[in-house]
């Protein structure tokens, strides 16, 4: 049986996540300390990673998502360089329940980005000449309750004041 136009009912209310676009947005990386910073170093540095998504609305069913990754690497208290990507996609989303709508583009939309900012990062370290910063896999699940439970806790003390 079909709807009408040839495809199987079932077939026709399948969920769908389609890539439309993906870009950076921002990119900045930093060597302040150069040539020094890149001399062979007596410890390891301490690297710092921060990152975060958001997503802005395009239309009923169109998202762009943004995947904030921010990094520093110190030794001895000096910066040897610092980073910041903003990279974003575009996404057609259409048959999802309203309720998966948002763990869907905070969860499997960056999923989805990491490992093109992850090239981009490895790339512009590597290019600032430093061994590639390979970033660990990032668990995008944990992150969304992370910033679920924040923004739960955001909203009691607000009621409560």
């Amino acid at each position: 049986m079909t709807n009408g136009n040839g495809t199987p009912p079932e077939a026709a209310q399948a969920p769908q996540l389609n890539v439309l676009a993906q870009y950076t947005k921002d990119l900045s990386f930093e060597n302040p300390n150069a040539p020094s910073s890149l001399q062979q170093q007596s410890q390891p540095p301490q690297i710092n990673i921060q990152i975060n998504v958001s997503a802005n609305n395009l239309s009923e069913q169109e998202f762009e998502v943004t995947l904030s990754v921010e990094g520093k690497a110190e030794t001895a208290g000096k910066v040897m360089f610092s980073f910041e990507l903003a990279y974003a996609g575009v996404f057609r989303i259409v048959n999802v329940p309203k309720e998966n709508l948002h763990p869907l583009v905070m969860i499997e939309c960056p999923r989805l980005l990491f490992p093109f900012a992850r090239e981009i990062i490895a790339t512009a370290v590597r290019d600032g000449g430093f061994p590639p910063l390979m970033l660990d896999p990032v668990d995008f699940v944990g992150l969304y309750r992370q910033n679920m439970e924040r923004q739960m806790a955001a909203q009691g003390q607000a009621g409560q004041a």
